[in-house]
């Protein structure tokens, strides 16, 4: 079996995201990027499937600038055999991403296609049921359990009431959530090793796909800074502050 795994560069998660100055987007001048937490898990997984004899080949993709070639070698440190880069300079909406995804799908072959549930910069939660749309593929959302047997995957995914199971038939797609697995390090001998796994370069165009957009961001801003908090000496101090001054009873 073929796994392909989509990942995303991402502003790291222990960064203060900040504001241009002129709110055209976020400042990413000399702020550490990383891969996209959610995608680190759906590394994760694919790799165990490998280790368990299911999985023959993990290929790992991404679209993004040349920079994201540096997420591209975490994940193949961790275990990914072979990667790709889709290399464009524009901004990918969701949409965008599921398409030159399907191409990727189309190019390669997968049995299964494994992608975060989101990731912790747009956080659209989009693309891996759009690709699904796109492939006619099944799709397994915030799959907490992953089992395959045959031609067929389990995925036990989180749902407002629960756990829910559902029974696909491969080719599948599944997103992951954060309960999926814990995710490994990478050892320095598999990071030197990863600098001479096959990493392929594409474009868009390379694909046949259009990656236009027919989102336009009008402006960023930052969240309003929240008032400090007091402290009252009663119940009752407590209580005439939130019917006289919060009014909220």
């Amino acid at each position: 079996m073929k796994i392909l795994v989509s990942i995303k560069r991402v502003v790291d998660y222990n960064v203060k995201v900040r504001v241009k100055a002129d709110n055209t987007g976020i400042d990413l001048a000399n702020v550490k990027m990383s891969m996209n937490p959610f995608c680190e898990i759906a590394v994760e997984e694919a790799v165990r499937l490998k280790e368990k004899g299911v999985a023959s080949e993990i290929v790992v993709v991404t679209a993004g600038p040349a920079t994201a070639q540096e997420q591209l070698r975490t994940a193949l440190a961790l275990g990914a055999d072979r990667a790709l880069l889709v290399e464009t300079a524009d901004e990918l909406t969701s949409l965008a991403v599921a398409k030159l995804l399907k191409a990727v799908v189309d190019k390669e072959q997968p049995q299964l296609v494994i992608l975060g549930k989101q990731a912790i910069d747009s956080d659209n939660n989009q693309t891996g049921q759009m690709l699904a749309a796109l492939t006619g593929f099944a799709q397994g959302t915030f799959a907490s359990k992953v089992e395959i047997a045959g031609d067929k995957v389990d995925v036990t995914r989180e749902i407002d009431g629960g756990l829910q199971t559902v029974a696909l038939n491969l080719p599948a797609i599944v997103t992951t959530d954060l309960r999926l697995n814990e995710p490994r390090y990478a050892s320095l001998p598999n990071i030197m090793k990863a600098k001479k796994k096959p990493l392929e370069t594409v474009t868009p165009d390379a694909l046949g796909v259009s990656t236009a957009s027919t989102n336009k961001t009008l402006k960023v801003e930052a969240p309003a800074a929240r008032s400090a908090g007091i402290k009252v000496k009663s119940v009752a101090e407590l209580v005439e502050k939130l019917k006289n001054e919060a009014k909220v009873i």
